[in-house]
């Protein structure tokens, strides 16, 4: 890993806690292969005509992430109704095939609250650890998360409405996700009670889907009218700790989507369809500051930007195994 790339690793990591994307200001922030792709397409009359000619989308990743958040949640569902005991319990806690797997959001929670390391928990969190280490945490959110389905939905709801100029997008500070982590830890620590588990949409539509609604669905339904009227995914890029925490955990993940600079048209419909697009600040004409660049933590992996870009210029990779695939 190039110098270059191993400082916008560290920027990547700020980016995760709520930091604005770093902007290359001096021509020793590129490297000069990206700066000769740089000057190319500055000088390149024909680059926007070209960019035209390119209009191919695909929905392929995001019917193959639908279909797999869809069965992993029906397996839940299915194996309470026929109680034939596969998957046990809802995501925040289950037993697969009697092996135990914990959230690890909702595990750090319960430690919190009881001040100490609870030995149960070790092994389910180490599985689940591992696995998300491996897949890139925050792929949970998107892959996996039921409350990020309904959020997807309700955002196309949310863009319909803003096409019409009936709603606009309220942005927030990022860092107001970093600040509820912190809150809600305090909250385990003084209470020793797992204060977010109870108000969690994750674990609220989880478990509504598995055992049948209840009340604490009207908390979910009203997060919902709030991203569909005021502020466009707002729980998952404004507050949701299980987010950063699953954020955190992927920091080096060999799973990955990798941006290439030299077949990119600058057009942005990839950052119009990011669920999180501050991580895809270097597909903006002039930043990028090596010829490939991966995307940083925070990134979902949900495909929609790889789904939407024209060129292939936004594609997965494993680290390591790239030139072997």
């Amino acid at each position: 890993m190039s110098a270059l790339l191993k400082k916008r690793f560290v920027d990547q990591i700020k980016v995760l806690f709520g930091a604005d994307p770093a902007k290359p200001t001096k021509p020793e922030d590129i490297s000069p292969a990206a700066q000769t792709i740089h000057f190319y397409k500055k000088g390149n009359k024909d680059f926007k005509l070209h960019a035209q000619a390119h209009e191919q989308k695909s929905t392929k990743w995001r019917n193959r992430r639908w279909a797999t958040l869809i069965f992993a949640n029906l397996l839940f569902v299915i194996s309470f109704a026929l109680d034939i005991q596969i998957l046990e319990g809802a995501l925040t806690a289950s037993r697969f095939v009697g092996f135990h797997l914990i959230d690890l959001n909702s595990a750090l929670q319960v430690m919190l609250a009881h001040k100490h390391i609870i030995n149960n928990l070790l092994i389910g969190t180490g599985t689940v650890l591992v696995l998300w280490v491996l897949l890139g945490g925050r792929t949970f959110c998107s892959w996996i998360c039921p409350y990020h389905l309904l959020a997807e939905w309700a955002e196309k709801i949310h863009l319909f409405l803003a096409k019409k100029k009936l709603v606009t997008d309220q942005t927030m500070d990022r860092r107001l996700r970093t600040v509820f982590w912190v809150i809600f830890a305090l909250l385990a620590i003084a209470t020793g009670y797992t204060v977010y588990e109870a108000i969690s949409p994750t674990g609220i539509v989880s478990r509504a889907l598995i055992y049948g609604p209840g009340l604490a669905m009207l908390w979910v339904l009203a997060l919902l009218f709030f991203e569909v009227f005021f502020s466009r995914r707002a729980w998952c890029r404004y507050a949701c700790p299980i987010g950063l925490t699953y954020g955190v955990v992927g920091i080096i993940s060999p799973v990955r989507i990798k941006y290439k600079l030299d077949g990119c048209f600058h057009e942005g419909d990839c950052r119009k369809v990011c669920l999180v697009p501050h991580v895809l600040d270097t597909v903006i004409k002039g930043r990028a500051i090596e010829p490939e660049v991966p995307i940083g933590p925070d990134c979902t992996r949900c495909g929609l930007c790889v789904d939407a870009c024209p060129t292939g210029s936004l594609t997965f990779e494993i680290k390591g195994l790239s030139k072997l695939m």
